[in-house]
């Protein structure tokens, strides 16, 4: 149970930073910010309050605000399983260092700034419902729209969902096209997708596992990426 709320409090402040980043940039209308249209989604996704989503973007606003800087860590944890860390942070120097250790504990070695992301590919995934959706259909239509892949998963209740990745600098053709058909996707991320990914027995994985988590507990760590298999 505690394990539960402690992951719905950090999504609710990774999405909460999220907003503030997306007013910051593109101001707080969502009909002409797709950036904050993605983290409403995502606040929805996750059950974030109202309240809170509001909070985010009057905090953006306002004469207080804090800015947060979005830098990526790269690194490898054990076996050779390759690791890319993003922050939003108000404090570099206290971010590296909380990053560095975690990767030290972890029994992990921190890299330089390209030593580990050639090995992934930044993608726009979307998530839907399928009902009412046909996979055929949908490939043919959204093609014209950056669609690399479309394919089946599991969600976190092990309910099916489809799949929806295209082009990084797609994103916001792949958001639109989405919306024009009426399609409000379960979640709308930019994720980095790895080219090849490292099989680990049980073992092997838990000590990966370990690293992840303890970055993912880091208050300016906003998502993990890896290529354990």
């Amino acid at each position: 149970m505690f394990a539960r709320w402690d992951k719905m409090a950090k999504n609710f402040t990774r999405i909460g930073k999220e907003i503030v980043i997306a007013v910051k940039a593109g101001g707080p209308d969502p009909n002409s910010n797709a950036a904050l249209r993605r983290c409403f989604q995502n606040a929805r996704s996750v059950g974030m309050p109202k309240d809170r989503v509001e909070a985010a973007i009057k905090r953006a606003q306002g004469k207080e605000l804090v800015n947060y800087d979005e830098i990526l860590y790269e690194g490898y944890a054990p076996h050779g399983v390759a690791i890319l860390v993003e922050t939003a942070t108000d404090n570099h120097v206290r971010t590296v260092a909380n990053v560095k250790s975690c990767f030290t504990k972890g029994h992990g070695t921190m890299g330089n700034s390209g030593s580990v992301s050639f090995q992934f590919k930044k993608m726009g995934v979307f998530k839907l419902k399928p009902e009412g959706l046909n996979a055929e259909d949908m490939e043919l239509e959204l093609i014209d729209f950056g669609l690399e892949e479309l394919g089946e998963s599991t969600g976190e209740n092990g309910e099916e969902i489809l799949v929806v990745r295209c082009g990084f600098t797609d994103f916001g053709n792949m958001q639109k096209a989405l919306e024009d058909k009426g399609i409000i996707p379960i979640s709308a991320e930019l994720e980095w997708i790895p080219s090849t990914t490292i099989p680990l027995n049980d073992e092997q994985a838990a000590d990966v596992s370990k690293l992840i988590d303890k970055l993912e507990q880091d208050e300016d760590v906003q998502k993990v990426f890896h290529n354990m298999g």
